[in-house]
This record gives structure tokens, sequence and C-alpha cells, in this order.
């Protein structure tokens, strides 16, 4: 719901600019690139649950600060981009706690099904999100929008902080942040398999879903539609993806993980080819719909092998 109402927002006050769209992707990207490591880190040393209600509660502090902007009309790019900055880095902290809280409930033999399962939960917000927010700001416009959100982080923040469970491993203990950091790239970089496995992440994410940033102004010159017709071409995405990772969660455990892992990069690389030449949204939705199932398949299984 964020990512496409940040985008309609961003095409009202930039008059349509592609470039506003990247360069407000690259604010939130770059910080979860920066902030990522350390985050991990966070995430072995402290309470997980703790970690993922104090993201959730702060990205819902930002988004009311844009929404409020936006209601009262003084909303600008320079507005967008910061908070983009602030919600990259929190997003940075929920991701890896989020992971990592999983394998605080679930033993390792099910934790393939669990993190299956948890990208499928994810998904289906994936689904039914855009759909939604692209017909709400119709009814609402973006800052009623952003209003939803805020309380919809909030909301998630309560309930996962109502969540009780034993943890199945112990807190890290010993070196500080930044020493836990050096020694995981250390480690990584010494580790073949691991150095493949970020390899294999870094490539396709990079280029696999730069395309994101460009779908709302693509959506909007190429085939003339409103942010409902945004929400729903997201939306099959989102349909794709849920697929994909329930799949996967119906295989269990697969016995050649990095050669699935590969074709589906594959796919996903070749399906974006593709669609890049077309223009109607009949012919989108095939393509959508696939390389949403193809980009979950391979972050589950990157994410498992790891």
């Amino acid at each position: 719901m964020q990512m496409i109402t940040r985008s309609w927002l961003i095409l009202r006050v930039t008059d349509d600019s592609p470039l506003a769209l990247t360069l407000v992707t690259l604010t939130f990207a770059l910080p979860m690139t920066v902030v990522a490591p350390f985050a991990g880190a966070l995430a072995d040393r402290f309470s997980r649950k703790k970690l993922i209600v104090f993201s959730q509660i702060g990205s819902g502090v930002f988004t009311l600060i844009l929404g409020t902007l936006d209601l009262i009309g003084i909303v600008t790019f320079w507005h967008i981009m910061v908070i983009g900055i602030f919600n990259g880095s929190l997003m940075s902290i929920n991701m890896p706690s989020r992971q990592a809280i999983i394998s605080d409930i679930v033993p390792d033999s099910k934790l393939m099904n669990a993190i299956s399962l948890s990208n499928s939960s994810m998904n289906l917000t994936r689904v039914a999100g855009p759909a939604l927010a692209g017909f709400l700001i119709l009814l609402l416009d973006t800052a009623g929008v952003f209003f939803v959100i805020s309380i919809i982080y909030v909301f998630a923040a309560v309930t996962i902080g109502m969540v009780h469970y034993a943890p199945t491993r112990s807190a890290k203990t010993g070196k500080n942040v930044g020493g836990d950091v050096a020694d995981g790239i250390r480690y990584s970089f010494a580790n073949p398999a691991l150095r493949g496995l970020f390899i294999m992440s870094f490539i396709p994410v990079l280029f696999g879903f730069s395309y994101m940033a460009l779908v709302p102004a693509w959506a909007r010159e190429a085939l003339a539609i409103e942010s409902d017709g945004l929400g729903i071409l997201l939306m099959l995405m989102g349909i794709g993806a849920t697929i994909g990772t329930l799949l996967l969660s119906i295989m269990g455990n697969i016995p050649k993980r990095g050669a699935v892992m590969l074709c589906a990069s594959l796919a996903w690389g070749l399906a974006l080819a593709i669609f890049a030449q077309v223009t109607s949204f009949s012919m989108a939705i095939p393509f959508l719909i696939f390389i949403g199932l193809t980009s979950s398949m391979y972050m589950s299984l990157n994410m498992t092998m790891v």
C-alpha cells in the first residue's frame, strides 16, 4: 500500500517524472543496504520482537508525518526523499529481525516450510494491498491512505508485541555490534558457498527489482490508467509471488535448491526482458504473475540457503 501511494504522490508533485520515482526508491533502498548488516547484528544480540515493534511504530510515525504534509498541501519532493531515508532505515531493522525470529520459533527441520509460509503471508498482503490502495486513493486521496497505513503499522506493532514464545536460540554476547558486522563480512567472503549466495542475491535483486520503481510511470504513460489500475497491476505480482512461495512450502526440502534458484533467476530475467516490450494491459497480466512467481521462489530459496 505504501509503495503505490508514495509513487502516486511523487508523480503528482513532480509532473510524472520517472527520474523522481527512481531517486526516491534509491533513498529508500540505500539505507537498507548500509544499515542492514548492523540491523542483522542487532537482531543477534537483542530481542527480535522488540526490534520489530520499534521499527513498525517508527514507520507508522514517519508515514503519519508524510500524510500530514500531504493533507495541508505543503509536501514536496524533498520531504518524500528524507522520509524515505528514515523509512528505509527502519525497514532494514524490521526485515532481518522478522526473518531471524522465525528461526527462534521453529526448529531447523521446519525452517524451509516456516520461511515459505511467512513469505506467503507477506505476499498475500501484496495481493490485497496494492488493489486496496489504488481504490482508496480515488476515495481518500494519497493523504488519507497514508493515515490508514499509519494505523496499520501501529496495529501490527501491537499484535506482534502480544506474541509470546520460547526462543530456540540464545542471544549472542561478547563482541560489540561493529565487531559482529566485521566478523560476518570476513566469514562471508571466506566461505565460498556464502560468497556465491550473496553474489546470487545482489545481482538479481539489483537488476530484477529495479523495474518496480518505474511501473507506476509506465502504467500512467503507456497504459493511461489511474491508481486503481496500477493497484491491479501490482496485485498481479502479489498473486504470482503467493503462488511461488506456496509451491515451495508444499515441496518442502528441495534436494537441489541451488539449481532451482538459478533456474528461477534466469526465468525471472527472461520474463522481465519480454515484459519491457509490452504495451497493453491484457498482455501485461501473465508476465506480471510470472515475474512475481519466479522472484518470490528465488528470494525464498536464497534466504533458506543462507
